[in-house]
């Protein structure tokens, strides 16, 4: 099983992600190249795909949706995502938990 990358950062936990913008249905898709795929409708247009991201990663991970931030890639698919105060541990079993979901 192919892993997502999620490295350690002093302020929490980066979470790799690829984005699939302008999608038909909206949700996590599975893992691609070592990142959690993310579909979305919202297009890649002044920031709306990027705001989308946010709101599904905070309301999948019941995790309030100032403690995110992106802190690279925001302007193409591939990006890491800051989940403030949250641990790789935690962060960790959260993806692996919603991953084998997918199974």
């Amino acid at each position: 099983m192919t892993r997502v990358r999620i490295d350690p950062s002093r302020k929490g936990a980066l979470l790799s992600v690829r984005v699939q913008p302008r999608a038909r249905r909206e949700g996590i898709v599975g893992i691609h190249d070592g990142a959690l795929k993310i579909a979305l409708r919202a297009p890649p247009l002044e920031g709306a795909a990027n705001t989308a991201l946010l709101k599904r990663l905070a309301k999948t991970f019941e995790v309030p949706m100032k403690s995110l931030s992106i802190t690279s890639g925001a302007s193409g698919r591939k990006k890491r995502i800051l989940f403030g105060g949250v641990s790789v541990e935690e962060l960790r079993r959260w993806v692996d938990a919603l991953v084998s979901e997918g199974d």
